[in-house]
């Protein structure tokens, strides 16, 4: 099993110009953390929401791969979202980064889904993976998408880095500049 961390940066070194989204919690921080750029969106209070918005993205942006990062906690809270992201096709990778833990409220154990990887199949995604270790996981061939990655990581055994300085509407706006996104222009704001 992989330290969540080392898990991240080598999804980061696969993928270094995926547009990236984060679930909420302590794999946003982590991601912060270990390497914050502007084509990082991080969702802050968002559980479940990370697939979904990662789609929308992928939609919008289709000549660009998205990197979803989820935990096991937050792939639990909304499997609807997959027979949509499998109907769309989108390049996006989905990683699971399965702990068997909630751990951004306590370590709860998470509520068993079955197997992520099956359930993606299942839902129709193109490819599917489950992997313990870096060598495993940088051998995937990820080219058909959507791709779910099923990383089984071990007990966090560090302390959760600092929280996201940016407020939720700073990040959309950074996000959005980077993507040559026109900011909208909301009536009556100051």
């Amino acid at each position: 099993m992989l330290d969540i961390r080392d898990a991240l940066a080598a999804l980061l070194d696969r993928e270094p110009d995926a547009l990236t989204v984060s679930t909420c919690g302590f794999i946003t921080r982590d991601l912060y953390n270990l390497r914050d750029r502007a084509e990082h969106f991080y969702l802050v209070g968002s559980m479940g929401m990370a697939a979904p918005i990662g789609l929308g993205i992928a939609l919008a942006h289709p000549g660009r791969r998205v990197l979803v990062l989820d935990g096991d906690g937050s792939f639990a809270m909304n499997p609807g979202c997959l027979p949509m992201i499998a109907e769309h096709r989108p390049n996006l990778v989905h990683a699971v980064l399965d702990n068997g833990a909630h751990e951004s409220t306590g370590g709860q154990r998470t509520v068993a889904l079955g197997d992520p990887a099956a359930t993606a199949l299942a839902a129709g995604y193109a490819a599917a993976h489950t992997v313990d270790d870096l060598g495993e996981l940088a051998a995937l061939d990820l080219t058909g998408t959507p791709a779910l990655v099923r990383i089984r990581c071990a007990p966090r055994s560090h302390p959760a880095g600092q929280r996201v300085r940016q407020t939720p509407q700073q990040l959309v706006e950074r996000f959005r500049t980077r993507l040559g996104v026109p900011q909208p222009h909301l009536e009556g704001a100051v």
